[in-house]
């Protein structure tokens, strides 16, 4: 039952809004029976919340999701670095980490004017098709990198890179330059600078800032974004 408890929770995504409980049954695939027997026990726990007759995520998991060690320390840790990169840049900065093969944003900080980006705290998106993700996969590996590059490459605009040969390049030239760029293949008329985290060999995190193609300004950006990846850097290594 706990595993169809967590399949009923995954049903429910970024883009996802509400869902009536016999959608619940036919995306889950359980009997209706099953699906309203859970959403109840779930809505009782506060993991979901129930308005009329549709089901939505409850705040309980927002809190437990907020406790997690790892992110939590890493996030603390992180803030004064991206508010740095805010401040320098005045442009939307992510923090983001690697869970298999997709970027799953821990933090997010934007000024009044927010862009319209797929990203969002708690949310995931490919590695490929984002800044922080690229950071992430061209210093986890080679494991990783051959792993993602046998497998088809996800799309979320007709910028994404979806050509294999192209993808290594990409990885290869952030490698050397210590730098991942994504022009518009995350959202269009976006474009993104990012820089690995490390606490050890490879990267634990990475970060990035985000900017209008209008404003893009690489030259100016790159060592905005580097500096505060290896302050944040250093002081996951000394463990201060």
């Amino acid at each position: 039952m706990l595993d169809k408890a967590v399949t009923l929770l995954e049903t429910f995504r970024p883009d996802g809004g509400t869902y009536r409980l016999t959608e619940l049954a036919e995306r889950t695939g359980l009997t209706k029976t099953t699906a309203f027997r859970l959403a109840a026990d779930l809505v009782r726990l506060g993991l979901l919340e129930r308005t009329g007759d549709t089901y939505r995520l409850g705040g309980k998991l927002f809190e437990l999701g907020s406790l997690v060690p790892r992110r939590q320390d890493l996030r603390e840790a992180a803030l004064p670095f991206l508010q740095d990169l805010f401040e320098a840049t005045r442009e939307t900065v992510h923090l983001g980490v690697r869970e298999g093969h997709e970027v799953v944003y821990v933090e997010r900080i934007h000024g009044h004017d927010v862009l319209p980006l797929p990203s969002r705290i708690g949310g995931r998106l490919p590695l490929t098709c984002t800044g922080v993700g690229k950071a992430l996969l061209a210093f986890s590996g080679a494991d990783l990198t051959e792993e993602v590059l046998a497998k088809p490459l996800p799309s979320l605009t007709p910028h994404s890179i979806t050509d294999p040969a192209r993808l290594r390049t990409a990885i290869e030239q952030a490698q050397v330059s210590g730098l991942a760029y994504e022009e518009q293949e995350a959202a269009l008329g976006v474009s993104c600078i990012a820089a690995p985290v490390f606490d050890g060999a490879v990267a634990v995190a990475a970060l990035s800032v985000a900017v209008p193609r209008a404003r893009y300004r690489p030259a100016q950006l790159a060592p905005a974004v580097r500096t505060a990846a290896l302050g944040l850097s250093r002081v996951l290594r000394s463990g201060a």
